[in-house]
């Protein structure tokens, strides 16, 4: 642990926020630029005596569940993120499951809470959904193990391949699998090796697709099919905002203008919004 460095490094990243930065109010008395200890105490969750002693070089050293908070109350960026943990003595938490949602993106998707958006990592767990996303898909938040993977689902579960029409699965497919080559490439030893060598003895079609060695597989900006349990079939497009400094990426999903698929999305969304009212038929 450098207490010095991580002292340093804190008020640098404190006092480069503003308080509109993290959705606080700046009072008209207020002349100090970024924020005050006690404000970043508040947004990380700990006491404003803990936090000082840290900024102070005093106290013992801050546990990972501590660091973690203070890396998402400054905003940091997974880099910075990583250094922050080695300044304050733990390794970097691990990059194959990265559960931290960027601001950025945490503030996107509040602002779409009536519209079906997800957050998805660069494998394919979902981090968090709207609740229209929800009714649209299911909850893909409540998965653990390699089922938190929507190729690994795909593949092994066929309640998940029944949310794409019969004539479209084998495209779906070819696409999931495409996409987890890229990060197999990248980590072969890692969560994508798991993946793809559970799925290799679970999965003929998988074994099949994978040996196609597909990595171009056009999909983020086409036209998909879903199947929805009550609505029945719907046209949407999912358009992707990825967040490369933390290899997540937000999905909204919308309808052409005026086409029959809109309609039915926009009695989807009313329904979610009430609870316990089901998707009017």
């Amino acid at each position: 642990m450098d207490r010095t460095q991580l002292a340093d490094f804190l008020r640098t990243h404190r006092e480069a926020l503003q308080p509109e930065d993290v959705g606080l109010q700046r009072g008209p008395r207020r002349r100090a630029g970024g924020l005050r200890r006690e404000e970043v105490a508040a947004l990380a969750g700990m006491s404003a005596d803990y936090y000082n002693r840290i900024e102070q070089q005093r106290g013992s050293m801050p546990s990972a569940q501590m660091l973690a908070a203070l890396a998402t109350a400054l905003q940091l960026s997974r880099s910075e993120r990583d250094h922050l943990f080695g300044l304050g003595g733990h390794p970097a938490p691990s990059r194959a499951r990265d559960d931290l949602i960027s601001p950025v993106m945490a503030r996107i998707v509040n602002s779409l809470s009536d519209m079906p958006a997800m957050v998805w990592t660069n494998l394919g767990e979902v981090l968090v959904q709207t609740p229209s996303a929800v009714a649209l898909v299911g909850d893909y938040t409540q998965y653990t193990g390699l089922s938190r993977y929507l190729v690994y689902r795909f593949f092994t579960d066929p309640a998940q391949r029944e949310l794409y029409p019969p004539e479209d699965q084998e495209k779906r497919g070819r696409v999931f699998t495409a996409d987890l080559r890229v990060e197999y490439r990248k980590d072969p030893h890692g969560v994508p090796g798991e993946i793809v060598e559970a799925l290799l003895a679970a999965s003929d079609e998988f074994a099949e697709v994978w040996a196609r060695h597909e990595v171009d597989v056009t999909h983020h900006h086409d036209l998909k099919r879903y199947l929805h349990a009550e609505l029945g079939e719907l046209e949407l497009y999912a358009q992707p905002l990825v967040d490369l400094d933390k290899d997540q990426y937000l999905m909204v999903f919308s309808a052409v203008p005026g086409s029959p698929s809109e309609e039915k999305l926009q009695r989807l969304i009313a329904a979610s919004v009430i609870p316990g009212r089901s998707v009017p038929g």
